[in-house]
């Protein structure tokens, strides 16, 4: 599967997901994971490039950056109520207890994306390589307080 139909595949769900007025939690859990999926595959040799572990390329920056800011909103609401259980999923049950505190975090790392986004647009590489460190951080901070190390059913 392309990324891009990775994406359509990734948006499709989740325009079909808001939907439907009864989803069943087991969808929303596997659907958050693909969104994360996708933002991870994308974020991955980014990260690398940042730390110089592998070589520049701002094209690859250019296309997976538009492709993470087309995606990472989708998955939020996808972390109501009832979405705790229902699939094996590595989301803390502190998500549904430290609501608004995620929701901060969520936020934080909305803003690094768009923030990178405008980055990318100058092209500057130094200003990439840490806007791509801010938003790494900012997805750090999250899963650092709201993903286990270990799925749980």
């Amino acid at each position: 599967m392309t990324p891009k139909s990775l994406v359509l595949t990734v948006v499709a769900l989740g325009i079909a997901s808001t939907a439907l007025a009864q989803v069943k939690p087991e969808d929303e859990i596997r659907f958050r994971q693909s969104v994360m999926n996708v933002v991870g595959r994308c974020f991955g040799p980014m990260i690398g490039m940042a730390q110089e572990k592998i070589p520049y390329n701002a094209e690859v920056v250019a296309k997976n950056t538009n492709i993470i800011q087309t995606v990472i909103g989708l998955h939020w609401k996808s972390f109501g109520p009832g979405t705790e259980k229902g699939a094996p999923t590595k989301a803390d049950l502190k998500i549904w207890s430290e609501t608004a505190k995620f929701n901060d975090l969520a936020d934080k790392v909305q803003q690094e994306v768009g923030r990178l986004s405008q980055t990318v647009k100058g092209g500057d590489e130094k200003a990439i390589k840490a806007a791509i460190g801010d938003l790494g951080k900012a997805c750090k901070s999250c899963h650092d307080d709201f993903r286990l190390k270990e799925v749980r059913t």
